[in-house]
């Protein structure tokens, strides 16, 4: 897939049943999430809602549908922490080794940067070995593993924590 047939764009409430379809794809088959519930289309209407123009989300659009989403969320409410944000991205199955997630992760870079962030953190827990390949490769550093913090599928779960320094 050539990055001209990938369209990044700010998400819409309309996007709000494709984010929650392929948020739920992730919740059902992947480590990506701890969530462990679907969430509903309302739901996600309300998480779009709660982001504000310093956290952004931002889709993937592909022939006109929706096939990945990514966003800047609050790292902590203490307000010392302002100039942090934690990124997420999702990517549907169907359209996953197609480069669509290096161009969110991009393109939700470029946007932290306009916002005027500082630093930014990525969470990656085992077993999301390309979501970990993909930060790196964008300049996010190991800075620590957290033992055992998450249980998904049976298992007890490693969480990678990454950093991005932007200035």
């Amino acid at each position: 897939m050539k990055p001209n047939d990938v369209k990044i764009r700010s998400a819409e409430m309309a996007d709000a049943a494709a984010i929650a379809e392929i948020y739920n794809e992730a919740i059902r088959t992947t480590t990506a999430t701890f969530d462990t519930e679907p969430k509903t289309v309302e739901e996600r209407t309300r998480w779009l809602q709660l982001h504000d123009e310093r956290h952004p989300v931002l889709v993937a659009i592909v022939d006109e549908r929706v096939v990945g989403w990514a966003s800047l969320m609050i790292w902590s409410d203490r307000p010392a922490y302002s100039d942090t944000a934690e990124t997420s991205f999702y990517v549907h199955s169907t359209h996953r080794g197609r480069g669509i997630g290096r161009l969110l992760k991009e393109a939700t870079i470029e946007e932290a940067r306009r916002l005027g962030y500082h630093t930014l953190i990525a969470r990656v827990a085992e077993g999301s070995e390309e979501s970990l390949h993909l930060n790196e490769s964008a300049g996010f550093v190991l800075v620590g593993t957290l033992k055992e913090v998450g249980r998904k599928f049976g298992r007890l779960l490693d969480v990678h924590i990454l950093q991005k320094m932007l200035k």
